[in-house]
């Protein structure tokens, strides 16, 4: 593939992305990301021409040729038509750019800054994973300037919304709560499996408004992403924080369980078309 210099897409921001872990040659939870493009893709008017067992088929021969079967992938489709500096020899309407990774050690646990009125939750575009990510990327350069690995990001009513590219949660006892929809976090493809999928007895995982005063009662707080897991929090910059990590740790254990059955389901159903 051949960008064109005036490719709209990439100039402006005009696109969406998602990022895929790759476990045991299976790209983990696809149905999820795929379903997220579509419907950013849908949201901001980014033609979106795969279905879902085409693109899967694509990204898997990227994976073969890579030999990265255990493996960050990131997709990313930019927009390429519309406006007078969309490429005049692009073959369609938009671009598809995929490509993987090592997967990245992110520590034993995480230290947050806090960033106010980083989220529109009012926004049309709130929760939408868009290619325009400069903002967050600012705000993680400056964390990591000040000491700390991610953010909070708080919306413009100073509620907790979520981390630059981390969902995050907060255990009370058996209860584990995470900032609704309505806060202007996207619906991380982890933090939908917390929600929907993921059972462990001794836990009730729900959404909740949260303050920054309520994560300082919390008993243990953690954040999630396809490249992190559940990854536990030690530091909130102002906060004093609870290290109790019980609730993380039975959701981890059964996460880990749920993956190690998706992808062996997938494999064996592979191995039986083979």
């Amino acid at each position: 593939m051949c960008l064109q210099p005036g490719q709209d897409g990439l100039l402006a921001g005009w696109g969406v992305f998602s990022t895929i872990k790759v476990a045991a040659g299976v790209l983990f939870e696809f149905e999820r990301h795929w379903a997220r493009l579509n419907r950013d893709a849908d949201s901001l008017r980014v033609p979106f021409p795969w279905d879902i067992e085409s693109l899967r088929s694509l990204l898997l021969e990227l994976v073969e040729a890579n030999r990265a079967y255990d493996a960050t992938l990131r997709i990313v489709v930019v927009r390429n038509a519309g406006t007078m500096w969309a490429g005049a020899n692009s073959c369609g309407p938009a671009d598809l750019l995929a490509f993987t990774a090592s997967r990245r050690q992110w520590g034993a646990s995480a230290r947050l800054g806090v960033v106010a009125n980083a989220r529109h939750a009012g926004s049309q575009f709130a929760g939408s994973k868009t290619t325009s990510w400069a903002h967050n990327l600012v705000w993680l350069e400056e964390a990591h300037l000040r000491g700390f690995d991610e953010v909070v990001l708080l919306n413009e009513r100073g509620e907790v919304s979520e981390c630059t590219s981390a969902n995050i949660f907060a255990a009370f006892g058996a209860e584990v709560l995470t900032p609704p929809l309505s806060s202007g976090c996207l619906p991380g493809v982890t933090r939908d499996l917390l929600l929907e999928t993921i059972q462990v007895p001794s836990c009730r995982v729900r959404e909740a408004t949260l303050l920054l005063e309520d994560l300082e009662r919390a008993d243990g707080i953690f954040i999630t992403s396809t490249t992190r897991d559940l990854l536990p929090v030690s530091q909130i910059e102002g906060l004093s924080i609870g290290q109790n990590h019980a609730a993380r740790n039975a959701l981890m254990d059964a996460f880990a369980l749920h993956q190690t059955g998706y992808c062996g389901k997938l494999n064996q159903m592979k191995g039986t078309q083979v």
